[in-house]
């Protein structure tokens, strides 16, 4: 059995040999008539339709978003999506919440035969040097879809948007309402739930209490931090017909025995490491309302669970592509 299958118990590394990953991204920021920004506890937040975003778009959180792309990317065996949309010639693709448009250009990239590939999002952070066939928009994509028309995408792609969307269940219907029969709708989000499969670690954990603290805070502003486990559900409301779902374990720490699943894990480290604080300034001290020394202590408490080897906490990753009936 392939040591990697969800349904097989990641190997530890009992040697842990660590291997050192340093990120770097160069974003430059497009012009727009959207580049107002709000400034608190230390960080950058977007300011297009104010709060909907609780995390940061500075440019350390750009580098973090970068990191997290190649995470998936390299969990999901060094592919962009699941869905079985090849070829792509003349196809239009729409990626929502696409961040720094790292995905966007890298499928441009790949594909340069694809129609066109839109990028959407609320900041307008994305570089300026672009594949032909990618544009960006800055938009909620809550709201109607002014850039499209019923049956306009072949594809949409919605990838690591947890804690970002009021209404999952309406936007996958506009998502499926916007596809051409026989399109797909693709969705990347981990189970925002932490575990281990060994007992290493605990429930009363600083990364369980931060995971436990979000989950919270984007429920009282409306916004669930853990859609995944009602993807099947939602795509099955909307009307989607063939529903594929893929299940991947997403490691944090350089502990797992599998080389790739050791890297996947040593950059998620680096997630929580240089994260935390823009996980927790908002949610915790606006949402939650903890004292500023309360939320350092538990910032500096992932930091160090973190970095410990004899923890070994898991994120299950899902991939949910769904088919617009023909």
């Amino acid at each position: 059995m392939d040591s990697t299958s969800p349904n097989h118990p990641i190997e530890v590394d009992h040697s842990d040999d660590s291997i050192n990953l340093d990120t770097a991204s160069s974003t430059t920021s497009l012009n727009s008539s959207v580049l107002k920004y709000e400034y608190k506890h230390g960080r950058r937040y977007h300011a297009h339709h104010l709060g909907n975003y609780p995390f940061p778009n500075d440019q350390p959180e750009q580098d973090r978003l970068d990191m997290v792309h190649h995470i998936f990317y390299r969990l999901l065996n060094n592919k962009l999506f699941l869905a079985p949309i090849h070829p792509l010639d003349g196809k239009r693709i729409l990626d929502i919440g696409t961040g720094t448009g790292i995905w966007a250009i890298q499928m441009g990239d790949e594909y340069p035969h694809a129609e066109q590939i839109i990028g959407n999002d609320l900041s307008p952070i994305q570089p300026s040097w672009l594949p032909p066939n990618v544009k960006f928009i800055v938009d909620d994509v809550e709201k109607e879809w002014m850039e499209s028309e019923p049956d306009y995408y072949d594809y949409i792609h919605c990838r690591y948007m947890a804690g970002s969307i009021r209404d999952w269940g309406r936007l996958i219907k506009q998502c499926f309402e916007n596809l051409k029969p026989g399109g797909w709708l693709e969705l990347q989000e981990s189970v925002n739930t932490l575990y281990s499969e060994d007992g290493s670690l605990k429930e009363d954990s600083y990364m369980v209490r931060m995971m436990d603290g979000l989950k919270e805070a984007c429920l009282r502003i409306g916004q669930t931090m853990d859609p995944a486990p009602e993807f099947e559900k939602w795509v099955n409301e909307a009307g989607f017909g063939a529903v594929h779902t893929t299940r991947f374990k997403l490691p944090i720490g350089s502990w797992p025995k599998d080389a790739r699943l050791k890297e996947c894990g040593t950059f998620m480290r680096v997630n929580f490491v240089e994260g935390v604080e823009g996980f927790t300034a908002a949610l915790f001290g606006d949402v939650l309302g903890w004292e500023p020394e309360d939320i350092e202590d538990l910032n500096a408490g992932v930091k160090r669970e973190s970095l410990r080897k004899d923890i070994h906490p898991i994120f299950d990753v899902l991939v949910v592509a769904a088919q617009k009936p023909v």
